[in-house]
C-alpha cells in the first residue's frame, strides 16, 4: 500500500490521539520519541499500546509507531509495550545504517511470535538520515536489507545538529544547502533501488500551507511518494498533492493503451513525442496510485 500522508501524534495525548483517527492521514505515526519526554515513556507506550487495541480497523488509516532510537535503553521496551496493539509499522529513528533496519527486524521477529502475529507483518519505516555516518552507509540498504523495510524517508532537522550545523536552509535564498540535499537525493535512490517507498521530509512551518503544497508538488516532480506531516492540517494538502490528477490519469490511460496497440514495440509516438518503457513504467504507477486512492474512499 502506498502511503500519501503520515501524520505524527503524541504518544501521550488522548485528546491528539482521539483526534487523529478522524484526520485524512493514510498512516498516523504514534510517537514515543521527541514528543514524549522521559518521565512521560511508561504513560505513552500504555496510551499507544490501548490505541492499537481500541482501533483494530486500519482500512482506511494505518497505526504505525515511532519508537525511541536503537542505540538508547528506550528502544526495547517501547517496542515490548506496543507490540501487543499489532501496529502495522515501525518508524525507526536516528538510523546510522542498513544494519539497524535488520536489527529491528529481528526484534520484531521474537516479537511477533511472542504476540501470535503474522511474520513479517509489522513493516518498517526508516528515517534514514539523521546522523553524520548515514550519510556515508546508504550503499548498505543495497546489500541485503529486510523485506520489512517498506519506506525510507530523510531527517533535516536532526541531520543539522549531527553536523553541527545552526540551519539547514541557506539564508539567502531558502534552499536547503549541500548536505542536506546530499541526504534527500540518497534516500531518493536507495528507496528506489530497493522497491521501498521513498516518503518527503517534513515541512515545518506549519503554518504556511501554500508553502506545503509547493513542497510537495517539488518532493513529487523528483520522485518522491507522500510526505510527513507534524500538524493535522497539513495531511489534507499531502493528499491531494500526491493523488493522481483526472488529466494524469486520462494521458497515462492513453500511454499505456498506445502501448497495447503496438505490442512487442519498445519505442512509440504520441502526442508529436517519442516515448519507451520508463514511460509506459510511469504511467501505470499513475494508474496503481489512482486505483489505490479509489479503493480506499
Amino acid at each position: 500500500m502506498i502511503i500519501r500522508s503520515w501524520l505524527f501524534v503524541p504518544g501521550d495525548s488522548e485528546r491528539k490521539l482521539e483526534k487523529g483517527r478522524s484526520n485524512p492521514a493514510d498512516a498516523l505515526i504514534l510517537d514515543l520519541e521527541d514528543a514524549v519526554s522521559d518521565d512521560r515513556q511508561e504513560v505513552a507506550r500504555e496510551m499507544v499500546c490501548q490505541y492499537l487495541k481500541a482501533n483494530p480497523d486500519r482500512a482506511r488509516q494505518q497505526l504505525w509507531v515511532r519508537i525511541n532510537p536503537l542505540d538508547t535503553e528506550l528502544s526495547l521496551p517501547d517496542l515490548a509495550a506496543v507490540m501487543p496493539g499489532a501496529p502495522d509499522g515501525i518508524c525507526v529513528p536516528k538510523v546510522y545504517s542498513a544494519d539497524d533496519v535488520n536489527t529491528l527486524a529481528n526484534y520484531l521477529d521474537a516479537l511477533e511470535a511472542r504476540e501470535g502475529l503474522e511474520l513479517g507483518s509489522t513493516k518498517i519505516l526508516s528515517v534514514a538520515t539523521e546522523t553524520a555516518a548515514s550519510l556515508l552507509t546508504f550503499h548498505t540498504y543495497l546489500e541485503g536489507v529486510t523485506e520489512r523495510l517498506t519506506a525510507l524517508t530523510w531527517g533535516a532537522e536532526d541531520l543539522a545538529a549531527a553536523l553541527g550545523a545552526p540551519d539547514n536552509r541557506n539564508p539567502r535564498t531558502g534552499e536547503y544547502d549541500d548536505a542536506f540535499l546530499l541526504a534527500k537525493s540518497q534516500c531518493l535512490a536507495a528507496s528506489r533501488a530497493i522497491d521501498a517507498q521513498p516518503v518527503g521530509v517534513v515541512y515545518v512551518d506549519f503554518k504556511d500551507l501554500d508553502g506545503l503544497e509547493a513542497d510537495c508538488v517539488n518532493d513529487r516532480r523528483q520522485g518522491f511518494v507522500g510526505k510527513i506531516a507534524i500538524h493535522p492540517a497539513q495531511s489534507e494538502i499531502i493528499n491531494r498533492a500526491f493523488t493522481p490528477s483526472e488529466d494524469e490519469i486520462a494521458y497515462a490511460k492513453r500511454v499505456v493503451a498506445v502501448f497495447e496497440e503496438n505490442p512487442g514495440t519498445g519505442v512509440v509516438g504520441l502526442d508529436g513525442r517519442m516515448l519507451d518503457m520508463p514511460h509506459l513504467k510511469q504511467a501505470r504507477n499513475v494508474l496503481a496510485l489512482a486505483e489505490q486512492v479509489a479503493a480506499a474512499g
